[in-house]
C-alpha cells in the first residue's frame, strides 16, 4: 500500500507540474506579442528575402544590403529590396529597380496593392511604379523628394508604428504606405 500511495503522490505531482508548465507557456505566449517594427537590411536581406527573384521571364539577384521592411504585430510582413536589373531591356530596366513582397493589402498613394510579389521603381517626374511579375503596370503613385533627410541610403523604410504610416525611400525619393484591413474570407 505504501508503494501505491507513493506512486499516486508522484503521479499527482507530475500532473500538477505539467499543468503549471502548460499554463506558464500559455501565459508567456499571450504576453510575448510581436511589436510592430521597421526592419533593416540585416533582418531582411540575410534572413527573410530570397537571394534571387523571378520577374518578367528572368531570375535576378537581390541586393541583400539594400533591403528593408515592416513587421506587423501579427507577424505579417511588407518587404522590399533593390535588384540587379542589368539583364533586362533598357525600357524595363528603368522601371524595374526593386522587388516588393507584401503579405497584407497596403495602400500606396491612396491606391490599394493586394498581397503578392511585385517589381517597382522610382521614375523621373516623381512617379512610383509597381508592376506585377509579368511587368504589367498595376499601380502608379506620386513620389516625394525629402530634402531634409540627412543621410540618404539606397533603400530604407522609415515611419512610426503608432500611426501605421511608413515611407519607402530610394535615396531621397519616397512613397508613403500603410496597411489596409484584410478582406474576410
Amino acid at each position: 500500500m505504501e508503494r501505491r500511495t507513493g506512486l499516486v503522490t508522484f503521479s499527482a505531482l507530475v500532473l500538477v507540474a505539467t499543468s503549471v508548465s502548460v499554463l506558464q507557456a500559455q501565459k508567456t505566449a499571450e504576453t510575448a506579442t510581436t511589436t510592430e517594427a521597421v526592419l533593416k537590411a540585416p533582418e531582411v536581406g540575410e534572413k527573410l528575402f530570397p537571394d534571387k527573384v523571378f520577374f518578367r521571364g528572368q531570375v535576378t539577384t537581390v541586393q541583400a544590403r539594400n533591403s528593408c521592411g515592416v513587421r506587423y504585430t501579427d507577424e505579417f510582413l511588407v518587404l522590399a529590396a533593390l535588384v540587379d536589373s542589368s539583364g533586362y531591356a533598357s525600357g524595363l530596366k528603368e522601371k524595374y529597380q526593386g522587388y516588393l513582397l507584401t503579405e497584407v493589402p497596403i495602400a500606396i498613394g491612396g491606391k490599394t496593392l493586394k498581397p503578392g510579389a511585385y517589381g517597382f521603381g522610382f521614375l523621373e517626374g516623381n512617379i512610383f511604379m509597381v508592376m506585377d511579375l509579368g511587368a504589367h503596370d498595376v499601380l502608379e503613385a506620386s513620389s516625394t523628394k525629402d530634402t531634409e533627410i540627412t543621410r540618404p541610403v539606397p533603400l530604407q523604410v522609415r515611419g512610426e508604428q503608432e500611426t501605421g504610416h511608413y515611407r519607402l525611400y530610394k535615396g531621397r525619393e519616397y512613397v508613403e504606405f500603410q496597411r489596409l484591413p484584410s478582406s474576410p474570407g
